[in-house]
């Protein structure tokens, strides 16, 4: 609990003007994640978390959940440093009416601490990817 508290303060309290779709990484991030194989296997792992999270579920009980997998395995591909690229809606744009709350967005970073715990994942890969997740906060809450 302590170490989820402690990377989504982290998360909250990166500043970044680069937006994390257009940072670019080593390879090295993506191979530790297990390259499109692992995102794929934590996707699979973190997307039903979402819809079984009591905080998240009604976010995320009318998903196209296939979608929403492809979106999310090649965001964070591409984010890692893998030869994703990813082609959906920018963050703003994809989270304008959704009425996200800090506590919306620090839940769903636990949930995916969980599934990276759950798939394995070195909590030093987890927290790389988590801060080049980290400005996409300013664009996903809306509700301040």
């Amino acid at each position: 609990m302590k170490k989820t508290i402690l990377i989504a303060s982290m998360l909250l309290g990166f500043v970044s003007a680069v937006s994390a779709q257009t940072m670019s990484s080593s390879p090295a991030l993506y191979q530790a994640f297990g390259e499109k194989a692992g995102l794929v296997k934590l996707m699979d792992d973190f997307v039903p978390r979402l819809q079984a999270d009591p905080r998240l579920a009604e976010a995320f009980k009318k998903a196209n959940v296939d979608n929403l997998k492809s979106q999310l395995v090649n965001q964070i591909c591409q984010v890692s440093g893998g030869p994703c690229e990813y082609k959906g809606p920018d963050m703003k744009v994809a989270h304008s009416n959704m009425d996200i709350t800090k506590t919306d967005f620090n839940a769903l970073v636990e949930v995916l601490q969980k599934s990276m715990d759950a798939q394995g994942i070195a909590f030093s890969s987890q927290n790389q990817l988590l801060a080049k997740l980290a400005p996409m906060h300013r664009d996903v809450i809306t509700v301040k």
